[in-house]
Protein backbone atom coordinates (compact mmCIF):
# COMPACT_ATOMS: atom_id res chain seq x y z
CA UNK A 1 0.00 0.00 0.00
CA UNK A 2 1.35 3.37 -1.02
CA UNK A 3 0.15 5.71 1.74
CA UNK A 4 0.26 8.69 -0.59
CA UNK A 5 -2.00 7.16 -3.26
CA UNK A 6 -5.72 7.80 -2.93
CA UNK A 7 -8.59 6.27 -4.86
CA UNK A 8 -11.53 8.31 -6.07
CA UNK A 9 -14.42 6.16 -7.29
CA UNK A 10 -16.60 8.30 -9.56
CA UNK A 11 -20.17 7.33 -10.38
CA UNK A 12 -22.69 9.24 -12.46
CA UNK A 13 -24.98 10.14 -9.58
CA UNK A 14 -28.73 9.98 -9.16
CA UNK A 15 -31.48 11.96 -7.50
CA UNK A 16 -32.41 8.70 -5.74
CA UNK A 17 -30.34 8.01 -2.65
CA UNK A 18 -30.77 4.25 -2.96
CA UNK A 19 -29.06 4.34 -6.36
CA UNK A 20 -26.12 6.30 -4.93
CA UNK A 21 -25.91 3.85 -2.03
CA UNK A 22 -24.47 1.25 -4.43
CA UNK A 23 -21.38 3.43 -4.86
CA UNK A 24 -20.95 3.84 -1.11
CA UNK A 25 -21.28 0.06 -0.77
CA UNK A 26 -18.35 -0.39 -3.16
CA UNK A 27 -16.32 2.19 -1.25
CA UNK A 28 -16.96 0.37 2.04
CA UNK A 29 -15.90 -2.94 0.50
CA UNK A 30 -12.69 -1.47 -0.87
CA UNK A 31 -11.88 0.15 2.47
CA UNK A 32 -12.29 -3.23 4.19
CA UNK A 33 -9.73 -4.74 1.83
CA UNK A 34 -7.18 -2.22 3.11
CA UNK A 35 -5.35 -1.78 -0.18
CA UNK A 36 -5.46 2.02 -0.05
CA UNK A 37 -5.38 4.35 2.92
CA UNK A 38 -7.68 6.90 1.28
CA UNK A 39 -10.74 5.89 -0.75
CA UNK A 40 -13.46 8.40 -1.52
CA UNK A 41 -16.69 8.40 -3.51
CA UNK A 42 -17.69 11.17 -5.90
CA UNK A 43 -20.51 11.84 -8.31
CA UNK A 44 -20.34 13.52 -11.70
CA UNK A 45 -23.78 15.08 -11.26
CA UNK A 46 -27.07 14.94 -9.37
CA UNK A 47 -25.52 13.83 -6.05
CA UNK A 48 -22.98 14.72 -3.39
CA UNK A 49 -20.06 14.72 -2.87
CA UNK A 50 -18.85 16.23 -6.12
CA UNK A 51 -15.61 15.24 -7.80
CA UNK A 52 -13.95 18.47 -6.67
CA UNK A 53 -15.08 17.96 -3.06
CA UNK A 54 -13.83 14.38 -2.88
CA UNK A 55 -10.58 15.16 -4.68
CA UNK A 56 -9.98 17.92 -2.14
CA UNK A 57 -10.64 15.43 0.66
CA UNK A 58 -8.03 13.09 -0.84
CA UNK A 59 -5.45 15.88 -0.95
CA UNK A 60 -6.26 17.00 2.61
CA UNK A 61 -5.60 13.42 3.74
CA UNK A 62 -2.10 13.57 2.29
CA UNK A 63 -2.51 12.12 -1.18
CA UNK A 64 0.10 13.08 -3.75
CA UNK A 65 -1.38 10.69 -6.32
CA UNK A 66 -5.09 10.20 -6.94
CA UNK A 67 -6.41 7.37 -9.09
CA UNK A 68 -9.79 8.44 -10.48
CA UNK A 69 -11.73 5.28 -11.28
CA UNK A 70 -14.90 5.77 -13.35
CA UNK A 71 -17.63 3.52 -11.93
CA UNK A 72 -19.10 3.43 -15.44
CA UNK A 73 -19.63 0.53 -17.81
CA UNK A 74 -18.27 2.24 -20.90
CA UNK A 75 -15.97 5.03 -21.97
CA UNK A 76 -18.67 7.28 -23.35
CA UNK A 77 -18.86 11.06 -23.35
CA UNK A 78 -18.85 11.32 -19.55
CA UNK A 79 -15.57 9.43 -19.25
CA UNK A 80 -13.82 10.65 -22.38
CA UNK A 81 -14.82 14.30 -22.12
CA UNK A 82 -16.21 15.15 -18.70
CA UNK A 83 -13.99 13.09 -16.42
CA UNK A 84 -10.90 13.84 -18.47
CA UNK A 85 -11.68 17.56 -18.08
CA UNK A 86 -12.10 17.13 -14.31
CA UNK A 87 -8.76 15.34 -14.18
CA UNK A 88 -7.03 18.21 -15.98
CA UNK A 89 -8.73 20.85 -13.80
CA UNK A 90 -7.73 19.05 -10.62
CA UNK A 91 -4.12 18.76 -11.79
CA UNK A 92 -4.09 22.56 -12.24
CA UNK A 93 -5.79 23.18 -8.90
CA UNK A 94 -3.40 20.87 -7.02
CA UNK A 95 -0.05 21.19 -8.85
CA UNK A 96 1.82 18.87 -6.45
CA UNK A 97 -0.67 16.03 -6.94
CA UNK A 98 -0.73 13.55 -9.81
CA UNK A 99 -4.28 12.77 -10.98
CA UNK A 100 -4.67 9.65 -13.09
CA UNK A 101 -7.90 8.70 -14.86
CA UNK A 102 -8.27 4.90 -14.93
CA UNK A 103 -10.32 2.94 -17.44
CA UNK A 104 -14.04 2.40 -16.76
CA UNK A 105 -15.28 -1.07 -15.85
CA UNK A 106 -16.08 -1.68 -19.51
CA UNK A 107 -14.88 -4.89 -21.07
CA UNK A 108 -13.28 -6.40 -18.00
CA UNK A 109 -13.66 -10.20 -18.25
CA UNK A 110 -15.14 -10.54 -14.76
CA UNK A 111 -18.14 -8.48 -15.89
CA UNK A 112 -19.14 -11.42 -18.11
CA UNK A 113 -19.26 -13.58 -14.98
CA UNK A 114 -21.44 -11.03 -13.21
CA UNK A 115 -23.83 -10.79 -16.17
CA UNK A 116 -24.07 -14.60 -16.40
CA UNK A 117 -24.74 -14.83 -12.67
CA UNK A 118 -27.49 -12.21 -12.84
CA UNK A 119 -29.10 -14.04 -15.77
CA UNK A 120 -29.06 -17.26 -13.77
CA UNK A 121 -30.65 -15.48 -10.80
CA UNK A 122 -33.35 -14.07 -13.07
CA UNK A 123 -34.13 -17.51 -14.48
CA UNK A 124 -34.33 -18.99 -10.98
CA UNK A 125 -36.61 -16.19 -9.81
CA UNK A 126 -38.85 -16.63 -12.84
CA UNK A 127 -39.06 -20.38 -12.31
CA UNK A 128 -39.90 -19.79 -8.67
CA UNK A 129 -42.64 -17.34 -9.64
CA UNK A 130 -44.13 -19.72 -12.20
CA UNK A 131 -44.25 -22.67 -9.80
CA UNK A 132 -46.10 -20.66 -7.17
CA UNK A 133 -49.03 -19.85 -9.48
Amino acid sequence: MDPQTAVLIIAHGSRHDEANADTFHVIAGLRQRGCYRVIEAAFLELAQPTIAESAGACVRQGATRVIMLPYFLSAGVHVERDLRAHCEQLAQQFPGVDFYLAQPLGRHPLLLEIVAERLGQAEEAQQGDSTSR
